[in-house]
């Protein structure tokens, strides 16, 4: 048995598998399919590349142009209308558009009223969709796969690997993690929870022996005025930062579902994110403003 290590970049962030297997050449061959699908869905739902799915949807905004989708579309924007649903609103693919207003690297904070002329642009409820097509009412009005897809390129890298014969795998993309099979010698794959407010240290150590684990937290993207945290997850109601938890990490069969869990509980205030997760019956971790971990994703043997 060899440990084989694959990297590259893709969706603008460090993608790594790790693999153990008897047979290279087997594993070469699994390597080529998942970064060949990694890259697929980057071309496919990026928002940066002209030729782009999102971005012919969005260049059709306001024009009454329903853009032809295909099953796989369809399966995520059914998804997304479903976690739209189940999380009041707060996770909408349209909310995008607020960067226009929120420059992380400015330091400085937005005038009220150039948040409240995208807000009416945002609003899941006004996407026309089925399973042919989709359309954007308003002019200027975005969709971002970005909310979901990159776990969702994770869980499918991990199936081309798992397809191609490699049972023992992590895909790491950018920090979603999905596992097709724990390793050999042990019961999972160690990742390090990264500290929400210490950049090189770990909050805990937890063991992924099969399917995701994604993490969302206020520490990518943010700036600090007045002593006070504005990170880049922004509440689709009020066009403004979350103010609840700080980090949470979430475990579930799909790296697409622990993701949206996640983020759903960071859009919530501190109390009803916990109850959110509590009530999801996966294995979790939330880190609230005073650093206290809640959950039971260190259950189990981990750290």
């Amino acid at each position: 048995m060899q440990r084989v290590d694959h990297s590259f970049k893709a969706m603008g962030g460090p993608v790594r598998f790790r693999m153990e297997v008897d047979d290279v050449g087997l594993a070469d061959a699994a390597v080529t399919a998942a970064v060949a699908e990694v890259e697929r869905l980057e071309r496919k739902y990026s928002r940066y590349l002209d030729d782009s799915l999102t971005n012919r949807i969005n260049l059709a905004a306001g024009t009454g142009e329903v853009v032809p989708v295909d099953a796989e579309t369809a399966g995520l924007l059914h998804y997304a209308t479903t976690v739209w649903r189940e999380s009041g609103g707060l996770f909408d693919l349209t909310s995008g558009v607020l960067r226009r207003a929120w420059d992380f690297r400015s330091g400085r904070l937005p005038e009220q009223s150039e948040i409240d002329a995208i807000l009416p642009l945002v609003g899941w409820d006004k996407v026309t969709w089925d399973e042919q097509g989709v359309s954007l009412p308003l002019k200027d009005m975005e969709l971002d796969f970005g909310g979901c897809v990159k776990e969702y390129a994770a869980d499918s890298a991990a199936a081309q690997l798992q397809r191609h014969g490699v049972q023992c795998a992590l895909v790491d993309l950018a920090g979603d993690m999905a596992a097709a099979g724990p390793p050999r010698h042990g019961p999972g794959w160690p990742i390090g929870i990264r500290h929400p407010r210490a950049r090189d240290s770990a909050a805990a150590t937890v063991i992924l022996p099969q399917g995701g684990l994604a993490s969302s937290g206020d520490y990518e993207r943010c700036m600090e005025i007045d002593g006070v945290r504005y990170g880049h997850i922004l509440n689709p109601i009020t066009g403004w930062p979350v103010g609840g938890l700080v980090a949470v990490s979430v475990l579930a069969e799909q790296c697409l579902v622990a993701g949206s869990a996640a983020t759903v509980a960071m859009l919530k205030p501190a109390s009803q994110g916990l109850e959110w997760l509590e009530g999801l019956g996966l294995p979790w971790l939330a880190i609230d403003r005073d650093l206290q971990c809640h959950g039971n994703l260190l259950e189990g043997g981990s750290d």
